[in-house]
């Protein structure tokens, strides 16, 4: 495939799906990646990116998620028929291959690769889930601390330092998104025939 075929597609791809009469509602300077799917009644606010092959599917309740929140390639976000929606606060990081159904995460806090979030859990501001743990239904992991395992339990309280970082994860996905959009148009600049 040449690059005039690859561009083109690209161009066609579709991103965003009704359910029955909902439509999603994404801010103009959200960045949807390749592969990524967004159905339904879906609100993303600025600034925030959703990456390579991630699925947003907010048919059965809403899905919310907040300005300068990055999703991660891979990841899955969905809720509970008429009882659990999805919502998600600023400046939160979303790692990779990162399972969200029906729960609250609160400003600034950080998912670990591969953990999954069920049902009425609450992450906390300033709160970090580790990489590959399971956090129960209705669990909270509370404000500055540090939730690890299946199942997911308290294991510390995380420092200052930790903490500051997720601001400057949110930040550094703001620029990755500036970067990537800039290598997109670039591509096509190049390709144009």
């Amino acid at each position: 495939m040449g690059a005039a075929e690859i561009q083109k597609k690209l161009d066609e791809e579709i991103k965003l799906f009704p359910y029955l009469d909902l439509f999603p509602k994404v801010h103009e300077s959200v960045f949807l990646a390749s592969g990524v799917k967004v159905i339904g009644d879906v609100a993303i606010g600025e600034d925030s990116s959703v990456w390579y092959n991630t699925v947003v599917r907010g048919d059965v309740h809403y899905i919310k998620i907040g300005k300068l929140t990055n999703i991660q390639d891979c990841s899955m976000l969905h809720v509970t028929n008429g009882k659990y929606p999805l919502n998600i606060g600023d400046k939160v990081t979303i790692g990779h291959s990162v399972t969200l159904h029906g729960c609250t995460l609160n400003n600034l806090c950080l998912i670990g690769m591969g953990a999954v979030i069920l049902d009425g859990a609450v992450i906390e501001e300033k709160s970090m889930v580790a990489a590959g743990s399971v956090v129960k239904p209705n669990f909270t992991v509370s404000t500055g601390t540090l939730a690890a395992g299946v199942p997911a339990k308290i294991v510390r309280n995380l420092s200052d330092q930790e903490m500051d970082e997720f601001e400057k994860s949110a930040l550094r996905y703001k620029k990755y998104t500036q970067i990537t959009k800039e290598s997109l148009r670039n591509f096509k600049l190049k390709n144009v025939y």
